[in-house]
């Protein structure tokens, strides 16, 4: 899994109505990309993260390009 500062990870949810847990990354610290990622969401509170299965990278140049 390999993220830049602005994407998205989406970490789904695991049972029948939990929503997803959608964050922005804010610094990669990780080499090359890797994780852990420090991310931030909507309620503007911090947290690092290693993604596991559950997650997703959604990348800010696909989203600009569509």
């Amino acid at each position: 899994m390999h993220a830049s500062v602005g994407d998205q990870l989406v970490q789904h949810g695991r049972v029948v109505g939990q929503h997803d847990h959608v964050s922005v990354v804010v610094e990669v610290m990780g080499a090359e990309g890797n994780p852990p990622y420090r991310v931030r969401f909507a309620d503007g509170h911090e947290a690092v993260m290693s993604p596991g299965p559950d997650c997703q990278i959604k990348h800010k140049e696909k989203e600009q390009r569509l």
